[in-house]
């Protein structure tokens, strides 16, 4: 009787496939909206057992043990499109199970959208998918010969499943390499694209390990109580990624009370850009420094003013605010500094959204 080479993978794979199912049922359940109930047995079965069939016979046997046994994973919005990821590149992960799920969902988009559909779209153009603020992007598209990349991936089975709401693609590989020494923390572990609001490609995938950890400065906000500013922030923070994707370090100044969060949107977005600055300076630093000396921001042209040093009640004024508790939050890339209330942006003209 022959043996194939691989006879060993199955074994290794049915291992893997049984975890992350365990894993991806854990997670799932516990994400999903109280208000929302579980899709029932007799609405999902069907579908998801031949999409688990048809992915399985295109040799992507751990996908196709999560869509038979936790299909929840799958099910956000009305329609899906799934891009498979090599057991190969599963197999190998050690990655803990919300990270897991973070990968697939970052594998799921949104949209409904067959090969015809990918092969319409222009090279440089983005489209969402199911994790938060993350997109990909169509870097090769070729319609006569029928390729597609993204995320310099190429869609190697097109139309694995095409059925009701949920569509199917095969890729060769995963769209994001996470560096496991970044996988502890709750951060942008997940590499994608920079687009703009228009879903045009702005930049290509960074590299995480040399900019500014937004999403933690504003977990971190939250969790002190500066909720008001980390919304301000999280809402313009869009904008601040356009152009200021490359910022390496931040300082920012967090009021306790920042009441314009229902302000027009160009309006919130100078004022939290008023109350960053794009380098990082710890309180010992800008004690060092002069009075009247100046400190840019992310805004041009308008700068802050350290109008007193250091004195005798130990107190550092900057635009006319106290650094109220220094250095909150300190990280090799950013520092937040609380003030005593929102700094005054002079002659700020009329705006609206």
């Amino acid at each position: 009787m022959a043996f194939s080479p691989n006879w060993w993978r199955a074994p290794v794979y049915f291992t893997v496939s049984v975890l992350l199912a365990f894993l991806a049922i854990s997670t799932a359940l516990r994400s999903l909206p109280k208000n929302e109930p579980l899709p029932t047995e007799s609405t999902t079965a069907p579908i998801f057992l031949e999409a688990s069939g048809a992915l399985r016979r295109s040799g992507f046997n751990i996908i196709a043990a999560l869509f038979q046994i936790t299909p929840e994973i799958f099910l956000s919005s009305p329609h899906s499109t799934i891009f498979a990821i090599p057991d190969s590149s599963i197999a190998n992960a050690s990655q803990t199970s919300w990270l897991l799920k973070h990968l697939f969902q970052y594998h799921t988009s949104p949209l409904q959208l067959s090969m015809n559909d990918l092969l319409k779209k222009h090279q440089g153009s983005c489209f969402p998918t199911l994790l938060h603020r993350k997109n990909v992007a169509i870097t090769r598209v070729d319609a006569k010969e029928r390729v597609v990349e993204i995320n310099h991936v190429l869609v190697s089975h097109p139309d694995i499943f095409l059925e009701g709401p949920l569509t199917i693609h095969g890729v060769l590989g995963p769209f994001t390499s996470i560096d496991p020494q970044y996988v502890e923390q709750v951060w942008d572990h997940i590499q994608s694209p920079i687009c703009d609001s228009n879903l045009s490609l702005v930049s290509e995938v960074i590299d995480t390990k040399n900019v500014v950890e937004w999403t933690h400065i504003i977990r971190l906000l939250s969790s002190r109580g500066f909720v008001s500013f980390a919304i301000g922030l999280n809402s313009v923070l869009d904008r601040i990624l356009e152009d200021k994707m490359n910022l390496s370090s931040v300082t920012v100044f967090a009021p306790p009370d920042f009441s314009f969060v229902a302000s027009p949107s160009a309006l919130l977005d100078k004022l939290v850009r008023f109350h960053i600055l794009p380098r990082k300076f710890t309180y010992k630093e800008l004690a060092s420094l002069p009075a009247n000396a100046s400190l840019s921001t992310l805004i041009p042209d308008r700068d802050l003013e350290i109008s007193g040093g250091v004195n005798v009640t130990q107190e550092l004024i900057i635009n006319g605010a106290k650094i109220v508790t220094p250095n909150i939050f300190l990280s090799k890339k950013f520092v937040v500094h609380e003030i005593s209330h929102v700094f005054q942006l002079a002659e700020l003209p009329k705006t609206s959204s």
